[in-house]
């Protein structure tokens, strides 16, 4: 490590060799300094903790998420503990970084921008605030279904640059300028159907004569379940197209239609973005259509659309916003447009009914993206190693 090392010291002698204590400081330095640089700007490692994107991604994947993709982000919060996030470890709340230095977002040229359907990593966008220890990871969803001084009452609050918050891995079914929409469970971008992940899943009602379907060959299609029944011949499970292709063999299934829960509970439509039951009903099956904001574009802003991009222009692009009057007050000049200054992109679990995503805290911005979804280095379940799964590609 010392690149001075051939020099003479004064008397005209080689300077005296490093203790083996010297030396493997040397060398740990150097290891931690040329990891972070890999992990900041060409790859890092990450792993699966929910089932949201199954079967495409299985819990306790692990995977190389590629940085240099779609250009490696420069650290906005560049002073931080090396390999970690942003807790400290064997704590619940002691940051790992310090915000005494703050960096504006930027991104160095990549391979590509993102695409439709690439598998991204980013950061959650309502991870700026947090509520510690709390069962839902959004805290705007639990102020909104309980109240601000509730939750801020009953959890240890703290806030998170956009570097620092959560990491979340989704399937990007719209990119910026598209407008996308969703009609009884099929999402449809720019009028065109979306491709549908082969590995993607839905529940489903799937209607008998009334017999039960065959637990063993169920079991040999890897359907689980059911999760639901109804009338005593109606069955609600979580199937792949495959799936559904396959049950539609049996002679005792009469229909299979894609299960919507407006359909049979009293629905939460507040739960959904953009959060505005005046103008909005929608769901998770029925979305849309919404326009995705792109760099430069201007929209008109309305009562009728202001919900939608409330928090891109005040949170995200960092204005003020208010409403006076009647009108639209923009960092203190009324207006009655919008120029986005940044692309927005949305993003979907291909475990369709189990995943918070985009349909309920709406776009990710572009400062928000850590990287694309690259490979699948390692895998393991209950019954071990999913040897099957190692050094696959992510599609």
């Amino acid at each position: 490590m010392n690149l001075a090392f051939w020099k003479k010291n004064k008397e005209g002698q080689p300077k005296k060799k490093k203790s083996t204590a010297r030396e493997w400081l040397d060398a740990g330095i150097f290891a931690i300094i040329a990891a972070t640089l890999i992990r900041t700007f060409i790859f890092e490692a990450y792993t699966i903790p929910t089932p949201s994107m199954e079967k495409t991604l299985l819990v306790n994947d692990f995977l190389f998420v590629s940085k240099i993709s779609y250009g490696p982000r420069i650290p906005m919060t560049p002073l931080a503990m090396p390999f970690v996030h942003h807790t400290m470890p064997f704590t619940k709340s002691t940051k790992a970084y310090s915000e005494a230095i703050k960096w504006k977002y930027k991104r160095l040229p990549g391979f590509s921008d993102i695409k439709r359907y690439d598998v991204v990593v980013f950061n959650f966008p309502e991870g700026d605030t947090v509520a510690i220890d709390a069962p839902d990871p959004s805290y705007y969803n639990m102020v909104r279904q309980n109240g601000w001084q509730a939750v801020n009452n009953s959890y240890q609050i703290i806030h998170r640059p956009v570097d620092k918050r959560e990491n979340y891995i989704k399937r990007c079914m719209a990119e910026a300028g598209d407008t996308l929409k969703i009609v009884h469970g099929v999402v449809y971008v720019n009028g065109q159907p979306a491709p549908v992940p082969p590995g993607s899943q839905h529940k489903y009602v799937v209607e008998t004569t009334g017999d039960q379907l065959n637990a063993s060959r169920l079991d040999e299609l890897g359907i689980t379940g059911p999760e639901y029944t109804f009338d005593n011949n109606k069955y609600v499970y979580n199937l792949t197209p495959d799936n559904v292709a396959a049950l539609k063999q049996f002679p005792i299934v009469k229909n299979i239609s894609v299960y919507e829960e407006s359909n049979y509970v009293d629905f939460n439509y507040n739960m959904v973005f953009p959060h505005d039951t005046a103008h909005f009903k929608w769901t998770e099956e029925n979305f849309g259509p919404l326009y995705i904001p792109k760099k430069g574009a201007t929209i008109k802003l309305d009562d009728s659309n202001i919900a939608i991009y409330d928090r891109a222009i005040r949170v995200y692009e960092g204005n003020t916003l208010e409403r006076k009057d009647g009108k639209f007050i923009i960092n203190g000049q009324p207006a009655d447009s919008y120029t986005f200054k940044m692309n927005y992109y949305w993003m979907m679990g291909d475990n369709r009914n189990n995943s918070l995503d985009s349909r309920f805290w709406g776009f990710v911005p572009e400062d928000h993206v850590v990287g694309k979804a690259w490979l699948i280095w390692m895998s393991y379940g209950d019954n071990g190693i999913r040897w099957s799964r190692l050094f696959r590609g992510i599609k």
